[in-house]
């Protein structure tokens, strides 16, 4: 059983900002905190925490907000309208926890995780000031505007198998359509994973 958090930054005194790492189907906060270990020198101030997802994965190991077995695009919203208050909760629990506004809190998702993320801006707004999807997509498009105050971050491997580049191209361009602020980075030859070329576009983003 893998643990359900994985701390990976505490800077002593009070922290300035929360950094929230959501794994894919399938892994574990364990790895997505090595992912967290490349944000610590841009960013000395802040609680880095790699969130372990609430539930076994049905495909035999790791962790899963959702189960993908069966998936598609007609029932992928209610699988995840089922996890989306656990997964708020959890957001606003290390806030209240660590003392940090939504404004100053960021979201980083890879897959699965950056689902859960970017669906959460539909439900609660002001959850975060900061979203980064590697490698994900709305599960629908959004009809209305996110929260003035979050801006999301896409950024995605253009040979990616499994959550098509084009999924991040039109999300973008809808957020833009809605006044919505982001932006978008697609890294030629990646597939489905996050490249050091994307960590790097990342903290690049975060720090402007």
């Amino acid at each position: 059983m893998s643990p359900d958090h994985v701390i990976v930054q505490q800077p002593q005194g009070q922290a300035e900002q929360l950094i929230l790492l959501f794994h894919g189907v399938g892994d574990n906060p364990v790895s997505m905190g090595e992912i967290g270990r490349y944000f610590t020198q841009s960013f000395p101030a802040a609680l880095i925490v790699s969130i372990g997802s609430p539930f076994a994965c049905d495909l035999g190991q790791g962790r899963q907000w959702f189960s993908v077995q069966g998936v598609t695009e007609q029932n992928r919203h209610q699988r995840i309208a089922e996890s989306m208050p656990l997964f708020i909760k959890t957001v606003r629990d290390w806030q209240h926890k660590s003392g940090i506004s939504a404004a100053n809190t960021i979201l980083i998702g890879f897959s699965q995780g950056s689902i859960m993320s970017l669906e959460s801006t539909k439900v609660e707004h002001n959850l975060a000031g900061r979203i980064v999807s590697f490698s994900g997509r709305f599960a629908s498009l959004p009809e209305t505007a996110i929260a003035s105050e979050t801006t999301v971050h896409f950024i995605h491997g253009q040979s990616d198998p499994v959550i098509a580049a084009n999924n991040a191209v039109i999300a973008a361009e809808r957020l833009k359509e809605l006044g919505c602020a982001c932006t978008l980075d697609l890294v030629p030859k990646v597939a489905h994973g996050i490249s050091p070329q994307m960590i790097s576009a990342a903290i690049e983003r975060l720090q402007a």
